[in-house]
C-alpha cells in the first residue's frame, strides 16, 4: 500500500468526490492533480476563489478600475 504522502489526488467532476493515483478517471473529467485529500476536497472552492481573482485583475486591466 502506498503511504498518503506519496500519493495524488484530484477532484473528479464526474463523481464529485476525491480520487487518488490509483483510481483516478480520466484526465478531462478531474481537476488537480494536488498533494493532499484535503486540497483536493477543495478544489470547486479553489477554482471559484482564482476565477474571482482573475475576473477582478481582467476588469481593472481593462477599465483601469479597482473592486
Amino acid at each position: 500500500m502506498v503511504a498518503d504522502q506519496e500519493r495524488t489526488y484530484f477532484w473528479c467532476l464526474k463523481h464529485h468526490r476525491v480520487e487518488d493515483d490509483t483510481n483516478a478517471c480520466q484526465w478531462s473529467d478531474r481537476l488537480g492533480p494536488y498533494g493532499t485529500r484535503d486540497h483536493a476536497e477543495r478544489a470547486l472552492q479553489t477554482v471559484a476563489e482564482r476565477n474571482e481573482r482573475f475576473d477582478a485583475e481582467d476588469e481593472e486591466w481593462e477599465h483601469g478600475t479597482t473592486t
